[in-house]
This record gives C-alpha cells, structure tokens and sequence, in this order.
C-alpha cells in the first residue's frame, strides 16, 4: 500500500519556504476532518531553534462510519457504537486500523526516501488520528523522533505489547486530554497512558480544563516537547 491515494498538505516552518527541512512532523487529523485542520495550530508552534521543519497533513480516505450512522466520511477506521454491556469488550475495526497502519508507514518512509530519516520525524494526531499514532508509531520498524496522542486511546491495546517494534521501545510520547471530554472520555486515556508506562515507554502526560480540542496552554506544552526531541539527535 502506498500513499498516492491519500491527500496532503505540506509546509515548511520559517522564512524560506524552499529551505531543506531537518525535521519532519506527521500530523493526523481527527474523525471527519480533513488535512486542513492542524495547519494553524502548526502556524502557533515555534520550532526555529531546531531549523527548517516539513509538516505533512495526509487526509484520511472517505468511508463509512457505523456509529454515526454509516455516514460517509474522512476517517482513518470505521468506530462501531459500545456496547451497553460493561462486560463485552469495545469492538474495533481491525481490519481498517491496519490498513491505516500501512498508510501511516508509507508517510514515515516517504519522509526518509525526501532525505528526513525516521529519528528525526515525528507523528502526531488528534482523536482517531491520536489512535493511529499510537497504533502506528510504536509498530514502526525504524526510531521515530517521538509520538504526539491528542485527546485519543491507544486502540488494539491487547496486542500492543506482542506487535511493538524493538526499534521504538523507548521512543519519547506526549499526550493530553481534556478533563471534560464527551467524545473521549479522559478515563479512556489514562487507561491507555497506563498500559504504555507499564510497558516501560516514557509518557509525559499533560490534561487541561477543556472539551474535545486544543487550548493554547496545550500548545506551549507541545511546543516545549517538540523542541527537547526534536534537539536531541
């Protein structure tokens, strides 16, 4: 699978846009957005005492989404409603998580194959697209530069621990929620922060007084992340 068919906006952080970037960040939007959604929040970062940086902002392919109705719409994997047992585990897209997988892989090898090597990339995402993060960054075959999971979960957590790659065992993670999220419950998050800290990943966690988005407190936390891994080399 390859990335052709997924389409993308890209960017240059600082005043030449035609600058070799040293860095790369991959970001994947949320359940039926679009590329276009993080681009400001892009815009508010500072990144220039780490040099020119490529910001890439894939669209998720259309599908249908069964808990809003098999309405057609962007999204890395389907999402089926819970089930009104406690008992029965939540149902996940396996199939589409994995297809999204290998879409995610081919942006982090087309970052390499443009002359930013994995170490020095960064895959972040908002909602589904912190899921696929997650998913995603921990499996990849090469060291990433760290993971960003906004207001997300980590889906297939049962087999996290069996399908993780050796290359990404300590591979940096931010993540941040907000207290009052409806769409994904904070508990959810912290269930996923956990199991990954019991995995032995270093998770810095952040959670703000806010509903299903972004605030500019987030923001600066980020940013500072951003600038210690993306320094290191």
């Amino acid at each position: 699978m390859n990335t052709s068919t997924l389409e993308r906006l890209e960017m240059v952080s600082g005043d030449d846009p035609a600058a070799t970037p040293v860095a790369s960040i991959i970001v994947l939007h949320g359940l039926g957005a679009d590329g276009n959604d993080f681009v400001p929040i892009a815009h508010e970062l500072d990144l220039s005492t780490v040099g020119p940086v490529r910001f890439v902002f894939p669209s998720a392919p259309v599908r249908p989404v069964t808990i809003n109705g098999g309405y057609v719409m962007r999204a890395w994997y389907d999402i089926y409603p819970p089930s009104t047992n406690p008992a029965v585990p939540r149902r996940e897209d396996d199939a589409g998580l994995r297809a999204s997988q290998a879409l995610v892989q081919a942006l982090l090898d087309r970052e390499a194959q443009r002359g930013v090597p994995a170490h020095r990339t960064v895959l972040m995402g908002f909602s589904q697209g912190c899921a696929m993060t997650l998913m995603a960054g921990l499996r990849a075959p090469r060291r990433l530069a760290g993971l960003v999971g906004l207001s997300g979960y980590l889906p297939l957590a049962e087999t996290t621990a069996a399908e993780r790659s050796e290359a990404n065992r300590d591979v940096p993670i931010f993540m941040a929620h907000g207290e009052h999220d409806s769409v994904v419950t904070i508990d959810r998050a912290t269930a996923s922060r956990d199991l990954l800290q019991t995995l032995g990943y270093g998770v810095q966690w952040q959670a703000y007084p806010m509903e299903h988005s972004v605030c500019a407190e987030e923001v600066d936390d980020l940013n500072a992340w951003l600038l210690t891994v993306l320094s290191a080399d």
